[in-house]
């Protein structure tokens, strides 16, 4: 009996990633037979060499690399943390194993005792916590090209989705409409699970948790014909890669609801055009296409002949004093390209003016029905998004 369609996928993504690894490690080995001092090609993971392209919308790394060399005292140690963890990962595939994050870590962690040249005793750890680990595995992951999803590494599940649309994850198919109040959470190899039907228009991806049970409840998608996604706060790659899936394979908007503050505002950007520190990936996991839906702050206080979704007294009773960390951080965004454009300019320069700034629950405090049946509806039928 053949394997079910779902373990092909698993089976062929291990078999991937271990012939990646051992390839490369087999050059390692033959410079090493040849004389060669051993040593490692790493793209530069930096703020200096991450790019903004603006033709793809996206960051990504700039053709910038360094050479970790086994005999340089100052990179051997990061050397054989890189080889480390490729051992236990090329292990792990090998042996059918999902490991986590954490476990990489404890798996690489062991004390190597030595004598030094004047023969004193002398240990020396393999890493001393997981941030170091962790180097290693993104060392890795830009080395071989392949991210840490593509390697059978599993990460605690943080996004969920709920909508009309039914996929395969493993042997089981899940409809995403029938999961009562529940949501599916989005598995940490998103690109293990298959489309196999969607009745949808557009995505919408909610910022906050809460948000996204209320707007569930309230039966938003079902009125709207709509995927819900939350990414709860800061979005885990895997929800991120599953929001591009939707996008580039099956062509849906997707529209981003955040708070109206600098952090929300980042949050979406992290969607759109990837993150500074992980620019590495968003060729996979940013959606250049993704809208900002809100909440902008000319809902809040109107623009031009726009009228604002809430009134004097509303204002008054929902608004929050911006503290000087959100007016710095609004400051940073506009060192950003993607957020010197005369809309987000607009938007940013009115929040260092009102230096005030409103949670989506705020407009939720209008009454549920009118942020999902009215505030969000109308402002994707009226085009009043920015990209």
């Amino acid at each position: 009996m053949s394997a079910p369609t779902q373990d092909k996928i698993d089976i062929e993504a291990r078999k991937k990633g271990a012939e990646i690894i051992y390839k490369t490690f087999s050059n390692l080995l033959s410079s090493l037979e040849k004389g060669a001092d051993p040593k490692l090609v790493i793209p530069k993971r930096t703020l200096a060499n991450t790019v903004f392209d603006a033709e793809k919308g996206i960051l990504k790394l700039g053709v910038s690399k360094l050479e970790r060399k086994f005999l340089d005292m100052n990179e051997s140690r990061r050397f054989m943390q890189t080889l480390v963890m490729a051992a236990n990962i090329y292990r792990a595939l090998i042996e059918n194993e999902y490991p986590t994050i954490r476990d990489l870590y404890y798996r690489g962690k062991h004390t190597i005792v030595f004598h030094d040249l004047d023969g004193k005793h002398r240990e020396e750890n393999t890493w001393d916590e997981q941030a170091e680990s962790d180097a290693a595995l993104r060392d890795l992951e830009v080395m071989l090209g392949l991210l840490r999803e593509d390697l059978m590494i599993l990460s605690k599940e943080k996004g969920k989705v709920v909508g009309n649309m039914r996929i395969r994850s493993g042997n089981d198919i899940i409809d995403l409409s029938k999961l009562g109040h529940g949501a599916y959470a989005i598995e940490s190899t998103p690109d293990l699970i298959e489309f196999l039907d969607v009745d949808a228009e557009f995505v919408l991806v909610v910022e906050k948790d809460a948000v996204f049970q209320q707007l569930h409840r309230v039966g938003f998608w079902q009125k709207y014909k709509s995927i819900l996604v939350t990414g709860a706060g800061q979005p885990d790659r895997a929800t991120r890669r599953f929001v591009r899936r939707l996008n580039e394979e099956l062509g849906l908007p997707v529209y981003v609801l955040t708070d109206s503050d600098p952090y929300g505002w980042y949050i979406y950007s992290v969607f759109k055009v990837g993150s500074i520190q992980l620019s590495y990936e968003s060729e996979r996991l940013a959606t250049p296409k993704a809208k900002f839906l809100g909440v902008s702050m000319s809902d809040i206080f109107g623009y031009g002949r726009k009228k604002p979704y809430l009134t004097e007294e509303e204002r008054r009773n929902y608004i929050i004093k911006a503290k000087d960390l959100d007016i710095r951080r609004a400051k940073e965004l506009m060192n950003y390209s993607w957020f010197r454009t005369p809309l987000w300019k607009r938007e940013i320069d009115m929040f260092l003016d009102k230096k005030a700034k409103l949670e989506i629950e705020a407009m939720a405090s209008k009454g549920l029905k009118f942020l999902a049946f009215q505030y969000l509806p109308e402002k994707i039928q009226t085009h009043d998004w920015i990209e």
